[in-house]
């Protein structure tokens, strides 16, 4: 009784609350006819011909006959309702939905349980969203029609630049990159600045050579960035506290395995089933692996696609894998045979050729259109399936330390030395100098300023242990038993300790509504962890019962043991949190690449995912914030840190330098700086020139053990050394010049707490 018919305009259509969908013309007789019986001969032979030209599929013309007889015979339309309303059945009586069902089974659609697309499916979806159906851009025609308005606004000089998200999705993401280009080219004369939403490995992976793309929308940065603020010595304890508290003892690596698994099970099941079914049709094409069975083969496409490194290979529809894409493929099945040692070896090796396109001689042009559309879709598939294991389900049960579970993040590893940082600047200057560099992102698991504070409890792992355990004990009266099961559990209970250390206010706080956005954020989490609770199967009890323990911790009867002492941890790394936020800022301003600012991110923000992030921005503050600026000296942004705007006038400062130099930030060069002294390894420094300019960049990290914010003598000895270069800077923080014999921190930082240096 939910389905609903409609008449408008000469149209019919069927209503599903909210959902409208289309009735195929050549099924408008099926309806039609039924209104012939209460017709006078007259209308009866002219509705008689207006059937006739639906059944031709003349369906414009039909439906304009069909309006110009409504409009000269008005009651024919309440006949029309009638008739409809009849087709729609009556709830009760199941004979009476027959003739709803033969209209319906005469649409171009069919319309089914929405869990049926797990498994059976006949088009491609954005991830497994059901409504969502892509369109196939590989088609010319449909490559055109798509962008008809894109090509539009690039020839009228509208539009210079365009960022392609999920790029992964394509059928071949080369061919269409390079045929966007050739189309401007022809449009405007020139290439357009072009970057793609591409998440690679942050220290292993890299864009494929020949794409023509100036390079990615920034996830690489920003976990780059975040890796360079986390203390790796303090890996083993901070590993000790997690499995102790959560009980969580397997690798991320595993976990990853076993979330991808579940994927395919639960949501990509259909593609996978069709992936096997066409393998299996490749098998019966060889007498050499014709045996083996199609149950056996989706096995294998499964295991391997779980074992993947990354998102996808690239291999053409005409080409042959690149030596980067057979190595991932070959580590893949390498990874899924020996996970699987009771699957023949040979149907690895079956798929291995497959996937390498190593075809055999003496293939029909039919057999290899096969082989290829295989190879494609595993490549289409492979994408969607590591975004869901990954970031939609891992990353939300995995929380040794949450400022590394972001998009493109990996945080199995904790930390990065500054070599390693320099090394990865270098390859993207070396590379794509024009690459954006993002810390924030509608999409970010949480905001750069709540990563960069998490970062720092790194630091403290023993504060960190004996805080967590503490809060635990003081709060464990407020957990609630589901089905034998306390609530939360205790890698739940891991997780908001974390989240509430990173997103808490510098600001006053209104616990009730502050309450309200983590029990929302708890709820989410829940879902995309799908461990006590799923977006597909919700567990409404569970997840009151984590909002019920948000609330009794953070509400009028929460222990002030418990809210004392967390205020006391908030306060002891937020200003560590502070620096290395305004340190990644710096960062993101000067090394090669052009940053990217999130809305409202100009101040600190302390957002989780969305639709947290997606909150309405102050503008009116900013503004307010902005035009002070000139009546704070360093000093007093020092002490005024917590208003945020010491990050607004660092943000102003450094893209008001690359606004009047941008030639110079276009073509400098990079130069990692080393460091001695008693804090080197607190400290990171580089330089850039072109021509007779030249860029000196010195950060902190790490300085928890340092003061909350250190400067001047708190840096004792530490030096930059080895720099042969000018010894007469303008300081862009303090508009103050310096002329230095040698670059001693204690001189660079003298007054404020990074330092950014140019030589004009």
């Amino acid at each position: 009784g939910e389905l609903k018919l409609g008449f408008e305009e000469g149209r019919f259509f069927l209503r599903y609350f909210e959902t409208t969908l289309p009735i195929n013309p050549r099924s408008y007789p099926l309806i039609l006819r039924r209104i012939l019986t209460g017709l006078d001969e007259p209308l009866k032979e002219i509705m008689g011909a207006i059937i006739k030209s639906f059944e031709r599929a003349e369906g414009d013309h039909a439906k304009a006959n069909v309006r110009e007889l409504l409009a000269s015979h008005p009651a024919l339309r309440e006949q029309i309702v009638r008739v409809l309303r009849d087709l729609e059945g009556k709830v009760g009586t199941p004979v009476s939905f027959d003739d709803l069902h033969e209209v319906l089974e005469a649409q171009v659609y069919r319309l089914s349980y929405w869990r049926v697309a797990a498994e059976e499916i006949n088009y491609r979806r954005f991830f497994d969203i059901n409504t969502l159906a892509a369109i196939r851009v590989e088609i010319p025609e449909v490559f055109e029609a798509t962008h008809k308005l894109v090509f539009e606004l690039l020839a009228q000089g509208d539009v210079t630049g365009l960022r392609i998200d999920h790029i992964d999705g394509l059928w071949d993401p080369r061919a269409y990159l390079r045929r966007l280009q050739e189309r401007t080219v022809e449009l405007t004369g020139e290439e357009l600045y072009l970057i793609v939403e591409k998440i690679l490995d942050p220290l292993h992976e890299h864009l494929p050579a020949d794409w023509p793309v100036h390079g990615t929308t920034g996830y690489d940065f920003a976990n780059q960035a975040a890796l360079l603020f986390v203390d790796s010595s303090s890996a083993k304890k901070m590993t000790k506290t997690y499995e102790r508290f959560s009980g969580m003892t397997e690798t991320f690596d595993d976990l990853v395995y076993k979330k991808k698994n579940l994927t395919m099970q639960i949501s990509l099941g259909s593609e996978v089933s069709a992936l096997g079914r066409m393998l299996d049709e490749l098998s019966e094409m060889s007498r050499n692996f014709r045996d083996f069975t199609r149950h056996t083969l989706t096995v294998a496409v499964r295991e391997v696609m779980a074992c993947f490194p990354v998102y996808r290979t690239y291999v053409a529809e005409d080409g042959v894998p690149s030596a980067e894409d057979e190595k991932v493929v070959l580590r893949a099945i390498l990874t899924a045979r020996r996970r699987n040692p009771s699957i023949e070896k040979a149907v690895f090796d079956f798929l291995r050729g497959i996937l390498l396109m190593r075809l055999p001689d003496r293939i029909s042009p039919e057999q290899r259109e096969a082989h290829v559309r295989f190879v494609m879709k595993f490549q289409q598939c492979s994408g969607p399936v590591m975004a869901k294991g990954l970031e939609d389900t891992a990353l939300y049960i995995y929380n040794r330390l949450v400022a590394l579970n972001e998009v493109g993040g990996h945080p199995g590893v904790l930390g990065v030395e500054p070599l390693e940082f320099h090394r990865l600047n270098s390859e993207r200057h070396a590379s794509l100098p024009n690459s954006l560099l993002a810390t924030s992102t509608h999409d970010t698991k949480r905001s750069e300023d709540v990563r960069m504070r998490l970062a720092a409890l790194s630091e403290i792992p023993q504060e960190w242990q004996a805080a967590v355990n503490k809060w635990s004990r003081l709060n464990k009266k407020h957990r609630t038993k589901v089905e034998d099961e306390w609530a939360p559990s205790r890698n739940e209970e891991y997780l908001l300790y974390q989240t509430l250390i990173g997103s808490w206010p510098l600001g006053p706080v209104d616990l009730r509504s502050y309450a309200e956005r983590i029990q929302q954020y708890m709820t989410k989490a829940l879902k995309e962890a799908k461990i006590n609770s799923s977006w597909t199967g919700p567990n409404e009890e569970w997840e009151q019962a984590v909002s019920l323990f948000v609330e009794r911790i953070l509400g009028s009867k929460c222990s002030p043991d418990f809210l004392g002492s967390l205020m006391r941890l908030v306060d002891r790394i937020a200003p560590h949190g502070a620096i290395n936020s305004l340190a990644q800022t710096v960062l993101k301003c000067t090394t090669p690449g052009v940053p990217d600012i999130y809305q409202g991110t100009e101040l600190w923000d302390f957002s989780l995912v969305d639709p947290d992030n997606r909150r309405p921005v102050d503008y009116q503050e900013r503004r307010k914030f902005l035009a002070s600026l000139p009546t704070y000296g360093p000093g007093d942004l020092v002490k005024d840190w917590k208003t945020g705007r010491i990050k607004l006038h660092i943000t102003r400062q450094l893209m008001q330098l690359r606004r009047v130099h941008s030639e110079f930030f276009r073509h400098a060069d990079y130069q990692p700086l080393e460091t001695e002294g008693a804090f080197a390894k607190n400290a990171v420094a580089f330089s850039r020139a072109w021509k007779n300019r030249a860029l000196l960049v010195v950060i902190p990290r790490l300085t928890a053990h340092l003061g909350e914010f250190p400067m001047g003598k708190a840096w004792e000895d530490t030096s930059v050394i080895e720099f042969e270069g000018s010894r007469s800077w303008k300081n862009i923080m303090t508009g103050k010049s310096l002329n230095a014999e040698g670059l001693a921190f204690s001189d660079l930082l003298s007054d404020f707490p990074v330092g950014v240096f140019f030589n004009p």
